[in-house]
């Protein structure tokens, strides 16, 4: 686990909390964990993935800009370190519906896409999340075309 993204997600929500409001907010930055991390996977963040998740973290999930920017500049300072995937994709796994657990991967593919080069470590990255998250191969794939003919 990140240590600093630890410590963000430590500050902004307790694993204790149960409300609706609470449980939404807690997905939303544990998803946005693994749209940052797919930067991270080529060791080369190009200026169209920083963007497409900047992106993402402030549509499709909703975080405020202060937040988006925090959570990328953390995981941007951590890069070279070991990531543990199971608390973010636990709670997903969860919490989200399939078309939510969708949308989720093809915002990875996004931004996998997003320098024009899919190098096999980001492939890898949304293989290993579908399989954390319970999204079937044909999904997956389905996903991947979907954004590769947006890109085309």
């Amino acid at each position: 686990m990140l240590k600093k993204i630890q410590l963000f997600f430590e500050s902004h929500f307790s694993m204790t909390e149960t409300s609706t409001a609470d449980i939404s907010h807690q997905l939303n930055l544990a998803a946005a964990a693994l749209l940052v991390e797919m930067t991270l996977q080529d060791d080369q963040v190009d200026t169209a993935e920083t963007q497409a998740v900047k992106a993402a973290l402030n549509s499709v999930l909703g975080l405020s800009v202060d937040e988006a920017n925090e959570l990328y500049e953390l995981a941007e300072e951590e890069k070279h370190k070991a990531t543990d995937y199971h608390q973010f994709t636990k709670l997903i796994a969860e919490h989200y519906s399939q078309p939510q657990k969708i949308q989720l991967i093809e915002s990875l593919w996004r931004i996998a896409y997003a320098d024009n080069v899919l190098d096999s470590y980001e492939e890898h990255m949304v293989r290993r999340i579908c399989d954390l998250i319970y999204v079937p191969h044909k999904e997956f794939i389905q996903a991947k075309h979907r954004v590769q003919e947006e890109n085309s």
